[in-house]
């Protein structure tokens, strides 16, 4: 039965409900006539029990630290003279428009061939393969906010669609700290502080992280294959691994729902689907629920599950790689099956600039080669994000 989704404004439909596209169905860029689909619990009916999972990931998408320590290469690119003058003309191009960014996609910025092959490897390596890269050297102290907004969400695009990342509609966003309390986790996203982020995934297949300034301190990075701590975890404590394959997880969407929708999801941190372990999880939203538990609307986490994602932090930290992003640097992180983490961070004193990163969230559809996913919306070509009702899409060029 199709499910119905929360800013899904195609017309097409007069009950907004996701529908699995035939072969031929051609597949909208438009942002107007296409949101996010949201947060969605998984469809019951394709979840696979523990003992269907398998013991050991073998292939691409399991990795060790001391691999990458040893080898920059295999995660480090660097754009080239002649990358960053396609760019510009790109954008030069595409200024003569009078498009805004919320219109960018493939076809109304299009990336020059140079540029363009030299992101396809990358994105390959992104869905398919380790699930990381760092590209460095993007001159951004050399353009304008808006120059570099639009230039990153048309790199992002050849990786996949954009999505709303909050309540705001943002699918350009800032990764700022705005003075937000860190402790109220039920109403605070992490992003919004200079706290620690601990190992998670973010509602989407693909996070793009650009750096515009950095910390006086701390604000490092650490990614690290879902797929490797899966295996230790199977390996050490098998225990733990199975309590993170049982969908009866609740996790927090922190006030970020429609109308008629809870203000919780029920799910799993890892599942088994089309041949594939899939992840997703964030420690703050299954720690945050607790007024859900007090009203007695739903249960608390045992105490084995809380040891769960102890285990499993301490897990990640120990396998994980760490990279310090400069300015300029972009990262691109597979949600499917990387974890990744950020340290706390201090800021220089004012008037100095805060650390800055843009922040994209991004769908890979399953008709452009996407993971499929035990989830309603797989078939979506913005499946994920955060929809909050009808809200448009916005790119603000600050923090807001």
């Amino acid at each position: 039965m199709p499910i119905a989704i929360p800013g899904n404004t195609d017309t097409s439909s007069s009950s907004h409900t996701i529908t699995k596209p035939s072969s031929s169905t051609p597949i909208s860029t438009s942002t107007s006539t296409l949101l996010t689909s949201g947060q969605h619990e998984p469809d019951h009916s394709l979840i696979q029990p523990y003992s269907s999972f398998p013991k050991k990931i073998t292939g691409r998408t399991v990795w060790k630290r001391e691999d990458f320590i040893d080898d920059e290469k295999l995660w480090k690119r660097r754009w080239g003279k002649e990358h960053v003058q396609e760019l510009e003309s790109a954008y030069e191009a595409f200024e003569s428009t009078g498009k805004s960014l919320e219109e960018i996609t493939k076809e109304t910025f299009p990336l020059p061939p140079g540029v363009s092959a030299f992101l396809h490897n990358i994105r390959d390596d992104v869905v398919n393969g380790p699930g990381f890269t760092l590209i460095q050297g993007l001159p951004v102290t050399d353009w304008d906010i808006k120059k570099t907004a639009a230039i990153y969400l048309a790199i992002g695009q050849q990786f996949g669609r954009t999505l709303s990342q909050n309540r705001k509609g943002h699918v350009l966003g800032h990764v700022k700290d705005l003075g937000n309390d860190p402790t109220q986790i039920d109403k605070v996203r992490i992003y919004s502080t200079a706290a620690r982020q601990f190992f998670h995934t973010d509602s989407a297949d693909i996070v793009g992280l650009l750096c515009l300034q950095r910390a006086k301190e701390g604000g490092e990075s650490d990614v690290v294959s879902a797929h490797h701590v899966w295996n230790t975890l199977q390996a050490e404590r098998p225990d733990i691994a199975e309590l993170l394959a049982t969908p009866n997880w609740y996790f927090d969407r922190k006030g970020e729902t429609s109308d008629g929708q809870q203000g919780w999801i029920k799910k799993a941190v890892f599942y088994w689907h089309d041949g594939k372990l899939v992840s997703h999880y964030d420690p703050y939203y299954v720690k945050s629920i607790t007024r859900f538990v007090e009203a007695g609307l739903i249960p608390g986490h045992s105490p084995a599950q809380l040891e769960a994602i102890q285990v499993l932090e301490e897990t990640a930290q120990r396998l994980s790689l760490h990279m310090i992003l400069a300015v300029g640097d972009i990262q691109f992180v597979a949600d499917t099956h990387v974890f990744h983490a950020r340290t706390a961070y201090i800021d220089y004193p004012a008037p100095a600039p805060r650390r800055h990163l843009l922040r994209l969230w991004l769908s890979t559809p399953t008709a452009e080669g996407g993971w499929k996913r035990p989830y309603p919306d797989s078939d979506h070509v913005k499946r994920g994000g955060i929809q909050v009702n009808q809200q448009p899409e916005k790119c603000p060029l600050d923090a807001e």
